[in-house]
């Protein structure tokens, strides 16, 4: 008996399952993944804040890391905390340097890595 390839057209149904699982993988990484970067556009928006704030050069360490922590209050921000954060100030030069990262599990011993560093200057340089 002779089949033509019109008889043969479609998918299995272990192709279906096959790709129903990739698709659902894929969904399940997005769901897991995508809260760490909302997280992290809010760091970025915090950053930017205390940037934009009027003689941020003169601010003290301990006014300016107030104002980032108050900001990621504000925006609910997870995950970063003090040691995370540095601040470098000499007379009116300033940096602050924010660099964490965040280990997300995804299923049994499979987890996912996202690095983090923003950073802003202003005034002089060292």
């Amino acid at each position: 008996m002779t089949y033509s390839e019109k008889n043969q057209r479609g998918l299995t149904l272990i192709t279906l399952v096959f790709i129903l699982a990739i698709f659902g993988f894929f969904v399940m990484l997005g769901l897991k993944i995508g809260p760490i970067y909302l997280n992290h556009s809010k760091v970025v928006n915090a950053l930017a804040a205390v940037e934009e704030t009027p003689d941020v050069e003169t601010m003290t360490k301990r006014e300016l890391q107030e104002s980032l922590y108050k900001r990621f209050d504000l925006n609910y921000v997870t995950k970063v905390d003090g040691n995370d954060i540095t601040i470098t100030k000499h007379d009116d030069y300033l940096k602050i340097e924010i660099e964490y990262e965040r280990v997300e599990k995804i299923a049994g011993n499979l987890s996912v890595l996202v690095e983090f560093y923003e950073f802003f200057e202003v005034g002089g340089s060292e």
